[in-house]
């Protein structure tokens, strides 16, 4: 049984404009974690953390408070993604 864990999220409420992506990237480079987050043109935030199952478990429960002015609304894990490797990166808004 591997203790890795990738998982594909969906973070929405008041998660653009005010420093997510870049709080999310120091947080997933702090518990290093790879993968990658971005902007979507929805209003949401999209993000694959991929590690330790505790540290990304970890992670799936610091993105529901985010940085100081953020005010996440649902967290919805999406389709399962193939494992991350390498560093953590922010991605262009698509």
């Amino acid at each position: 049984m591997s203790d890795l864990l990738t998982v594909h999220v969906l973070i929405e409420g008041r998660v653009q404009g005010v420093g997510y992506r870049a709080w999310c990237a120091d947080e997933a480079i702090a518990r290093d974690l790879s993968g990658w987050v971005r902007n979507l043109k929805s209003g949401a935030v999209e993000a694959v953390f991929s590690g330790n199952k505790e540290t990304v478990s970890d992670m799936l429960d610091a993105v529901w408070h985010g940085p100081r002015f953020a005010r996440v609304r649902t967290v919805n894990e999406l389709d399962v993604v193939e494992p991350s490797n390498g560093p953590f990166e922010i991605r262009d808004t698509a």
